[in-house]
């Protein structure tokens, strides 16, 4: 079920535009607009779901398994050694999984996020792109 005042909620129906480069059944991946290192991403279940300790099986272990294949992609497409993951659903009352390319761990500072613009987003999403098979 999706939350009509949660703007994940929107995105996923499309109400409001996003930079998204990954859908199946169950999620959406799309770029942060204010990330932490070129190619942050977010992961959101389709349903709305405030907190992950309630996101029920298999949704849960999905989330996991769509974020090793997203991560794959991330890392192949920035070079970077590892992908930071961070659980969130605060900043969104809605369950999110933040993955973003690192190659040491201080680098998965929150507070290092800044505001990328359109054409930031859209050079990142066209690189992205190009490694998905």
């Amino acid at each position: 079920m999706l939350d009509e005042n949660c703007i994940f909620c929107k995105i996923i129906k499309n109400e409001i535009p996003s930079f998204k480069f990954y859908e199946d059944k169950n999620f959406i991946a799309i770029l942060d607009i204010n990330p932490i290192k070129e190619g942050h991403t977010m992961i959101i279940p389709k349903e709305h779901c405030p907190d992950i300790l309630d996101l029920e099986e298999p949704i849960h272990s999905e989330l996991f398994k769509t974020a090793k294949k997203i991560g794959k992609i991330l890392k192949k497409t920035f070079n970077s050694k590892r992908i930071g993951y961070a659980i969130e659903g605060f900043g969104v009352d809605h369950v999110h999984l933040h993955l973003v390319p690192i190659d040491k761990g201080y680098e998965l500072n929150p507070c290092d996020s800044k505001n990328a613009s359109k054409e930031e987003l859209k050079e990142t999403l066209e690189k992205i792109k190009k490694n998905i098979n």
